[in-house]
């Protein structure tokens, strides 16, 4: 019986580390750009929330970034040793509680925004909050009612967790999390995938089988970190016994597995010639996102990792020791992208992917810029038109005209000016005055 309820938490372990990667994988990927778009009338304000438009801001994990990977975690899990070892546990336990509490409350909902929006297609009115200074966007926040729901309902369980530290809602933040991660981390290319598993498969072997450190903070760590099922749901002597594997685990292969599936959609709209400056090909349907492609590099990785896990499993039943899952993880997933591309005749292809994405400001650059314009007197500009000069008569109506316009702009609408409240608070005198100087 016993023997059963552990293979039993062994199954909902590999369950729970292949749900986040592969649902976090699909919705890693971005919606399609082409010529065609929805037509609105004020873009940046939508009426209502809709899953296909939305874009998710990213973080880019580069060459450089990878290896760095294994020396910042290092720092950070040496620095948690010390503070464990020499600091009282418990206050450091309420602290890091309280900053996963409010990561948690994040994650959850935007998980559970994702699941509803992924299962009914329900879109909402939206709200928005703006934050505007010296005419730039510093804050704009778009959220419907269904996002305050699973706000309420991430806070009462994270509340829930703070308490009880149940780990059932332990599991859920630690999903919850993982799915996020491997949904807004990228890595740019397979050479900085494969640079960052190979150093994380050292750091890993290093931490745990050459120090103490690693099993030191696991022990002493009480965060949603982690995702665990008891060997036995209802034991004898009450007490609960846990099989877990650490989010490192989930999340570092995870998001190689989300660089895998992406290849593979690129690989599929090069095929049918996709140009983001170009309509959609007509084998999409239309659909920017959504459509089916075939998947033999993430399908090929998905089942090294799920053989590799399995191996972490089996050899830690059998010594009795806690494994350092990378150390069979990592070689796993590099070996299953490399054998998939030799098989494939796609090596070069594979190693020449990148996924560069420009910034919001450097798209705005590239953009070209409209021109202003004409007065509706100027005619050179015009091919084909005969310039005829207008009379004094009618600039004068035109100025008289632009003159009261902004007479009654100036006395309705208190623009945003690029100063400060002291120094719009000026006299009228004092305005009248620089006018009149200005006219001189």
């Amino acid at each position: 019986m016993a023997e059963a309820g552990l293979f039993a938490a062994y199954a909902a372990i590999g369950t729970m580390a292949v749900a986040p990667i592969y649902f976090g994988s699909f919705s890693s990927l971005d919606r399609l750009k082409s010529t065609h778009k929805k037509k609105r009338d004020h873009d940046e304000f939508t009426e209502f929330s809709d899953s296909e438009d939305e874009e998710d801001e990213t973080e880019a994990v580069s060459t450089e970034d990878a290896y760095m990977f294994p020396v910042y975690g290092s720092i950070a899990l040496f620095s948690m040793y010390l503070v464990f070892k020499y600091l009282n546990t418990d206050w450091v336990n309420y602290l890091l509680s309280a900053y996963f509490a409010v990561l948690g409350v994040a994650a959850l909902a935007q998980v559970g925004v994702r699941i509803v929006k992924g299962t009914t297609g329900i879109k909402l009115p939206l709200y928005h909050v703006h934050l505007v200074h010296k005419h730039k966007t510093m804050l704009h926040l778009r959220f419907s009612n269904l996002h305050l729901a699973m706000l309420g309902v991430s806070m009462v369980l994270t509340g829930l967790y703070l308490f009880s530290k149940n780990w059932v809602i332990s599991n859920l933040l630690g999903l919850a999390f993982s799915f996020s991660a491997i949904t807004l981390i990228r890595l740019d290319s397979f050479k900085s995938g494969m640079i960052m598993l190979a150093g994380l498969f050292a750091y890993d072997i290093f931490w745990v089988f050459g120090t103490e450190v690693m099993v030191s903070v696991a022990k002493n760590f009480d965060a949603p970190i982690k995702v665990v099922f008891p060997k036995d749901v209802f034991p004898a002597d009450g007490k609960l016994q846990f099989t877990m594997l650490g989010l490192g685990d989930i999340v570092v292969p995870g998001i190689f597995l989300a660089l895998a599936l992406r290849f593979d959609r690129h690989q599929y709209l090069a095929k049918l010639g996709y140009d983001k400056e170009k309509a959609l090909p007509k084998a999409l349907n239309g659909k920017h996102r959504g459509f089916g492609f075939p998947v033999p590099y993430f399908t090929s990785c998905m089942g090294a990792y799920v053989a590799g896990l399995a191996t972490t499993i089996s050899v830690m039943h059998v010594f009795k020791a806690a494994q350092p899952a990378l150390l069979y993880l990592s070689p796993a997933c590099i070996l299953a992208i490399v054998g998939t591309a030799v098989m494939r005749g796609e090596i070069k292809q594979v190693f020449a992917y990148t996924e560069e994405s420009k910034t919001e400001e450097e798209e705005n650059k590239a953009k070209p810029i409209k021109a202003a314009p004409s007065h509706r007197y100027n005619l050179r500009n015009q091919p084909g038109a005969q310039a005829t000069p207008a009379s004094a008569g009618e600039l004068a109506d035109d100025e008289q005209e632009v003159a009261s316009v902004a007479k009654v702009l100036e006395e309705t609408v208190d623009p945003i000016a690029n100063v400060s409240d002291s120094e719009s608070k000026k006299p009228k005198a004092k305005r009248a005055a620089k006018k009149t100087k200005a006219k001189k």
